[in-house]
């Protein structure tokens, strides 16, 4: 083990000064066999599915750590999470307790699919008093720390991709993990492997980073995204019956969603009036 490779696929989106801890705490592992790859995307000119792609394929080890810029690891970090992956020759992703730059709140535990058919970060939001210490078996890994086995990305790339492009953002981690899964490859949870990470800190407007829902702090492109990719996922992914079974949680979903989205335009151009008044009485 001591001579494994691990590629470090850094993709920065050049908001605020995030990228130079996040090699600070690289180059603090205790792990040192590795190579960093950073992606530098302020400009937006691909999207985080095809900045990802474009690492992975310059890259040149066994297992790679996908990151947001937004993300510190601890300095064990690759030196735990990669003990997964002796564990069983068929885990093929792998997730530390990714916890929010408090240190105190859980980001992600582990990625699962929801009877919503949506990404479930296990812990998300909620306080680490140490109810995630356990070790195990998961559905996938968050996008913002994710290590994965090469020989895995291989086996489930399409049309020569690891990411799905058309996804740009939102959803690509789910979907990686669900086709994983159905070629035979796991997830694994390891608690010892710590991360920090804050929350939309590349993707949401200030207000928003760190807050529970992120559909109210991302713009209209973004949005979309999150809507679409989410149906794209299930019909790339979903058998038959799985859909059969699953569909009244998925319609449910989307009635809540689009409640949501009726309601946000309506009170959105409701403030808009009322601004425009406001400065014509000036």
């Amino acid at each position: 083990m001591s001579n494994t490779l691990v590629s470090i696929i850094i993709v920065s989106a050049g908001k605020k000064d995030y990228l130079e801890p996040l090699l600070e705490s690289i180059k603090r592992q205790a792990y040192k066999a590795q190579e960093v790859i950073t992606i530098d995307n302020k400009d937006r000119k691909l999207s985080f599915c095809d900045c990802l792609n474009k690492g992975i394929a310059m890259s040149r080890a066994d297992f790679i750590l996908c990151l947001n810029d937004d993300v510190i690891l601890d300095e064990k970090f690759i030196e735990r999470a990669i003990e997964a992956f002796y564990i069983d020759e068929k885990i093929g992703l792998v997730s530390g307790k990714i916890l929010r730059f408090d240190k105190t709140t859980i980001d992600s535990t582990g990625l699962f699919l929801s009877v919503w058919r949506t990404a479930k970060e296990r812990g998300y939001g909620v306080k680490d008093i140490g109810q995630f210490e356990k070790g195990g078996y998961v559905f996938g890994v968050t996008g913002a720390v994710a290590l994965y086995r090469r020989n895995m990305l291989e086996e489930i790339k399409q049309n020569n991709e690891y990411f799905d492009s058309r996804f740009r953002f939102f959803y690509e981690d789910l979907d990686v993990a669900w086709r994983a899964h159905k070629l035979g490859w796991k997830g694994y949870y390891m608690p010892g492997a710590l991360a920090y990470h804050i929350r939309g800190g590349t993707a949401r407007q200030p207000a928003g980073i760190g807050k529970r829902f992120a559909r109210r702090y991302i713009n209209r492109e973004l949005h979309l995204c999150l809507i679409k990719n989410r149906y794209r996922t299930i019909a790339k992914n979903e058998t038959v019956f799985g859909l059969l079974l699953h569909l009244p949680f998925i319609l449910l979903y989307d009635i809540f969603a689009l409640s949501y989205l009726i309601t946000e335009i309506f009170f959105g151009r409701l403030k808009e009036t009322f601004c425009l008044q406001y400065r014509l009485m000036k």
